[in-house]
């Protein structure tokens, strides 16, 4: 089974990609039977119900793909050579995570936690192909349009401590310090996003992981941004469940977000 799924544009296509890596839940029938049963069932660290949240991006034009196995197989906004993109102190799980956000162990046991082999082989089992198929995506827009986008989607709890102790804001929008994107990529998204009543950010406390920084060439015409959402703005207060009535004022601010920033890049 291949890594992702691609869901392509019903309209008109357009310049941009979204990338959702860290939806998936399923884990590879080899591997399985490694985890903790009680964590693998609900894969706590997952970006719930994200890909349903996005779902409006093939009517703008917009491709997605999306990750089919749990980030607790591989991390795929992780550097292949599992190195920190942060040096703050905060806890920072691996390419292919041995414990969660709150450092609890995911393994069974500590002779099914991988080894440097079995790293090996899941970047190029899972790794690669879902990299290697963004990057062909991104060609093939750069060839017909010029001028595209990459859009990093992610969720996050409202709190994780052991990341920093106050919570997160509403929306943080991340470009590595702002060298992702063009200027007026990053204005244009920036100033749609604060349009509503939500705290957004600007590369604090997220600057955009390593897909992100790896996919973003803006001198070559290709443009990455990575946006981080508390998942209480879309789900219960509890962060358990999709809740319909508050992800559909999400989905507007998201909707306008790319409409504005399709409309700037066909200029």
């Amino acid at each position: 089974m291949q890594p992702y799924k691609i869901t392509y544009p019903k309209n008109k296509k357009t310049g941009v990609l979204i990338s959702i890596p860290h939806c998936g839940i399923s884990f590879p029938n080899e591997i399985k039977d490694h985890y903790d049963n009680s964590k693998s069932k609900i894969p706590d660290d997952t970006d719930w119900y994200l890909e349903k949240l996005y779902d409006f991006a093939s009517s703008l034009g917009i491709t997605v793909i999306k990750a089919v196995y749990s980030r607790w197989v591989i991390d795929l906004n992780r550097t292949p050579q599992n190195k920190n993109l942060y040096n703050d102190g905060r806890i920072i799980t691996a390419l292919c995570p041995i414990t969660d956000f709150l450092g609890e162990p995911l393994y069974n046991s500590i002779e099914n936690e991988p080894t440097e082999k079995e790293v090996e082989r899941r970047l190029k089992q899972y790794y690669e192909p879902y990299h290697n198929k963004i990057d062909e995506l991104l060609k093939e827009l750069k060839d017909e349009f010029g001028n595209v986008l990459f859009w990093d989607a992610h969720s996050i709890r409202r709190n994780v401590s052991t990341i920093q102790k106050e919570d997160f804001p509403d929306l943080i929008l991340g470009n590595n310090d702002c060298t992702t994107a063009s200027s007026d990529i990053i204005e244009n998204a920036l100033s749609s996003l604060k349009a509503s009543v939500l705290e957004v950010t600007h590369n604090h406390p997220f600057k955009g992981g390593y897909l992100t920084r790896s996919k973003g060439n803006p001198t070559n015409q290709v443009h990455a941004l990575q946006l981080e959402m508390s998942k209480d703005l879309y789900m219960s207060n509890n962060e358990l469940n999709y809740d319909e009535e508050k992800a559909n004022e999400i989905k507007k601010i998201l909707v306008k977000t790319f409409e504005n920033l399709i409309t700037l890049m066909n200029e």
